[in-house]
C-alpha cells in the first residue's frame, strides 16, 4: 500500500516563502509521476504541480513563476518550494501519486498539511 506523509505547512505572511514535503513509502517512487494539489475552504481540491518520474513538471497557472516542484529519489521526497505567496495560497495541500502496482490500479493521497498566508 503506498502511503504519503506531508510536512512543512505553517502560517507565513504575504510574499514569504515555505516548502513543503511528501515521503513516500510502499512504491517504487523512482517511477512514479508525483503530485501537489490544495484546497481551500468551501472550494473544490485542484491542481497544484506535477512532477514525471523522469523530472518533467508542470504547474497550475495561478502558481506558475512562484512554486518549483522537485523530487529526490535516493530519499523517496517531492518537494513543493512556495515563494511569494499570497493570501489566496491558503489551503491544505496534498500530495498523491497514482499508477499499476501488484495489486491494481491505485490512487494514493496523504493526510494534508495546512498552508496559510497572512495579508
Amino acid at each position: 500500500q503506498v502511503q504519503l506523509v506531508e510536512s512543512g505547512g505553517g502560517l507565513v505572511q504575504a510574499g514569504g516563502s515555505l516548502r513543503l514535503s511528501c515521503a513516500a513509502s510502499g512504491t517504487i517512487f523512482s517511477s512514479r509521476a508525483m503530485g501537489w494539489y490544495r484546497q481551500a475552504p468551501g472550494k473544490q481540491r485542484e491542481f497544484v504541480a506535477r512532477i514525471t518520474s523522469g523530472g518533467d513538471t508542470n504547474y497550475a497557472d495561478s502558481v506558475k513563476g512562484r512554486f518549483t516542484i522537485s523530487r529526490d529519489n535516493a530519499k523517496n521526497t517531492v518537494y513543493l518550494q512556495m515563494n511569494s505567496l499570497k493570501p489566496e495560497d491558503t489551503a491544505v495541500y496534498y500530495c498523491n501519486t497514482n499508477g499499476y502496482g501488484v495489486r491494481g490500479y491505485f490512487n494514493s493521497w496523504g493526510q494534508g498539511t495546512q498552508v496559510t498566508v497572512s495579508s
